[in-house]
C-alpha cells in the first residue's frame, strides 16, 4: 500500500481537501501509476458542483493526467513499471462490439463499474481516514498515485513533457477530434465555434489543420479572442453585440450559414443556435459540450428535414489506446499545438486556485 497526497472531494459544492490517502496495489489487469501532472477540466467542476447524476462522494476527481507506471497486476502485458503513460477515461478493450466497430470509440467493457466510481471488480483502491474513497471516470488523476484498469492506459513516448501532454487525456484530443474525426471538416469550408475555452481552441486548431478557410469564434468573453486568433480563428464575435439571435447573424454573414458548427459549452440554447447557424442542405453541427443532467435539446424538425445534420462526439472520436500515443507523436513533431493551451502551472496544493482560475475564464 502506498501512502500519498490526494485532493479529496468529501462532498458536493465544497473545495477539494488535500489529504493523505492509502492507495492499494493493483489487482489482476490493473495498473498503478505515479501521476506527474494533471490538468483541471469543467467536467471535474461539474461533478464537484453536485449536478452530475453519476457523481458519488467522497471521491478523487481528475481525468486529464500523465505519469509513470509504478507497478502492474497479474495478467498485464501492454505496460510495465517505468513506462510513461496517459490514463484514459474512455478505455479501449479491443474486444467489445463497440471496440470492434470502426464507427465509435465508446468502449463499454467497464462502463458500469466506472460510472459507479469503482474498479472493474466492484471495489475501490483508495482509502482515507478509514473511509473508502470512490474513483472518478476510471482515472482519478488528482492523486499522486492512482490505479486504473489496464485497458484504460496509453503508453506514450518517454521523452514527452508530462506537464503538457496530460492535456491530451481529454480537452485537446476532444476538440481536435471533433473537427477532424466527427465533423470531417473539409478544405475551404466555413466553420463556427461556440465557446473559446480549451476545447473550443482545440476545435479551431482542428478546423485550421483540416484546411477551413473561415473560422468564426463565438464567446461572450472578449478576452479570449486574441488566443482564438492565435489558434486559427479568422474572426471572433459576441452574441451580446447583436439585436438578433446569433444564428441569424451567422446565416447572413456566411451567405446561408456555415458548413460546420461546434458547441463547446454544454448549453442547450447554444446547441440550438449552433445547429440553426448551419447551411441548408449540408450543414453539420457537432455537440462537444456536456449539458447538465435532465436537459433537452430542441429545434424545429424542418431544420433537419432541409438537410442539416446534428451530431455528438466523445473524446473526439479517437480510439484511445491506439490514438493517444499518435497524438503525442504529432505534438512532438509540431503537427498539433499543446504548449499554447497551458496558461498557469501550479503546485498540487494550489488545486482549488486552479478551479477558481477556470471558473473566471482565465
Amino acid at each position: 500500500v502506498i501512502k500519498c497526497k490526494a485532493a479529496v472531494a468529501w462532498e458536493a459544492g465544497k473545495p477539494l481537501s488535500l489529504e493523505e490517502v492509502e492507495v492499494a496495489p493493483p489487482k489482476a489487469h490493473e495498473v498503478r501509476i505515479k501521476i506527474v501532472a494533471t490538468a483541471v477540466c469543467h467536467t471535474d467542476a461539474y461533478t464537484l458542483s453536485g449536478a452530475d447524476p453519476e457523481g458519488c462522494f467522497p471521491v478523487i476527481l481528475g481525468h486529464e493526467g500523465a505519469g509513470i507506471v509504478e507497478s502492474v497486476g497479474k495478467g498485464v502485458t501492454k505496460v510495465k513499471p517505468g513506462d510513461t503513460v496517459i490514463p484514459l477515461y474512455i478505455p479501449q478493450c479491443g474486444e467489445c462490439k463497440f471496440c470492434k466497430n470502426p464507427k465509435t470509440n465508446l468502449c463499454q467493457k467497464i462502463r458500469i463499474t466506472q460510472g459507479k466510481g469503482l474498479m472493474p471488480d466492484g471495489t475501490s483502491r483508495f482509502t482515507c481516514k478509514g473511509k473508502e474513497i470512490y474513483h472518478f471516470m476510471g482515472t482519478s488523476t488528482f492523486s499522486e498515485y492512482t490505479v486504473v484498469a489496464d485497458i484504460s492506459v496509453a503508453k506514450i513516448d518517454a521523452a514527452a513533457p508530462l506537464d503538457k501532454v496530460c492535456l491530451l487525456g481529454c480537452g485537446i484530443s476532444t476538440g481536435y477530434g471533433a473537427a477532424v474525426n466527427t465533423a470531417k471538416v473539409e478544405p475551404g469550408s466555413t466553420c463556427a465555434v461556440f465557446g473559446l475555452g480549451g476545447v473550443g481552441l482545440a476545435v479551431i486548431m482542428g478546423c485550421k489543420i483540416a484546411g477551413a478557410s473561415r473560422i468564426i469564434g463565438i464567446d461572450l468573453n472578449k478576452d479570449k479572442y486574441a488566443k482564438a486568433k492565435e489558434f486559427g480563428a479568422t474572426e471572433c464575435m459576441s452574441p451580446q453585440d447583436f439585436k438578433k439571435p446569433i444564428q441569424e447573424v451567422l446565416v447572413e454573414m456566411t451567405d446561408g450559414g456555415v458548413d460546420y458548427s461546434f458547441e463547446c459549452i454544454g448549453n442547450v440554447g447554444v446547441m440550438r443556435a449552433a445547429l440553426e447557424a448551419c447551411h441548408k442542405g449540408w450543414g453539420v453541427s457537432v455537440i462537444v459540450g456536456v449539458a447538465a443532467a435532465g436537459q433537452e435539446i430542441s429545434t424545429r424538425p424542418f431544420q433537419l428535414v432541409t438537410g442539416r445534420t446534428w451530431k455528438g462526439t466523445a473524446f473526439g472520436g479517437w480510439k484511445s489506446v491506439d490514438n493517444v500515443p499518435k497524438l503525442v507523436t504529432d505534438y512532438m513533431s509540431n503537427k498539433i499545438k499543446v504548449d499554447e493551451f497551458v496558461t498557469h502551472t501550479l503546485p498540487f496544493d494550489k488545486i482549488n486556485e486552479a478551479f477558481e482560475l477556470m471558473h473566471t475564464g482565465k
